[in-house]
């Protein structure tokens, strides 16, 4: 394909330069071109793989939105601090073993400290300050908050198995395209390759 796209004038490589090039190439010379079977078991395959992903990301969406919508519910503050990072194993550690606001605080920052570590060793010590600063901005407890020990440790856990099977996935995506034949075409065609977590989630 790219000793096709140098007869083609022009030297940037862009999604529409290269979906001309090969629908014209395949007009034009289709002997140059290898169809892909469409019952090919990796195609299936990853049809499969990628159309299961897609419902994960939509499950780890919903399950996101509404971890958003309860610490802003009880606790804005906090979730200024844990929303931009919430899908952050560390954040998510802590959601699960402490839950609402006032057992984080029970807990403390050396336990904190603790348990944070592992998943961010980086950021753990600015994160615990962060998080203790933000729980000394709001001194009342608000309706919901109690109701919050169930549900802000459930689905925290559910988030984190959701982004565990996605980057399971995302690795057997990489080692079907890497054994396949034609993964380099694959993987530089517009539109086509490896989906799966954003980075760092």
């Amino acid at each position: 394909m790219r000793r096709i796209a140098d007869l083609y004038p022009g030297e940037a490589k862009t999604d529409a330069r290269d979906a001309f090039i090969i629908a014209d190439a395949a007009r034009a010379m289709p002997h140059t071109l290898r169809a892909i079977d469409g019952e090919d078991e990796t195609i299936a395959e990853l049809e499969m793989i990628v159309g299961f992903d897609d419902d994960l990301a939509g499950e780890a969406a919903r399950a996101a939105n509404r971890l958003h919508g309860l610490l802003t519910q009880i606790h804005p503050s906090l979730e200024r601090v844990l929303g931009p990072r919430l899908q952050h194993p560390a954040v998510l550690t802590l959601l699960e073993r402490f839950g609402p606001p006032d057992q984080i605080r029970k807990a403390g920052r050396r336990q904190l400290v603790t348990l944070l570590r592992p998943k961010a060793p980086r950021m753990t010590e600015h994160l615990v300050e962060e998080i203790f600063a933000a729980l000394d901005e709001q001194t009342v407890t608000v309706p919901g908050t109690e109701a919050a020990a169930l549900t802000v440790p459930s689905l925290a856990g559910s988030l984190t198995a959701v982004l565990d099977q996605r980057k399971l996935l995302a690795g057997r995506i990489e080692e079907i395209l890497e054994d396949h034949l034609l993964s380099k075409v694959l993987t530089s065609m517009p539109g086509v390759g490896a989906s799966g977590p954003e980075p760092g989630s």
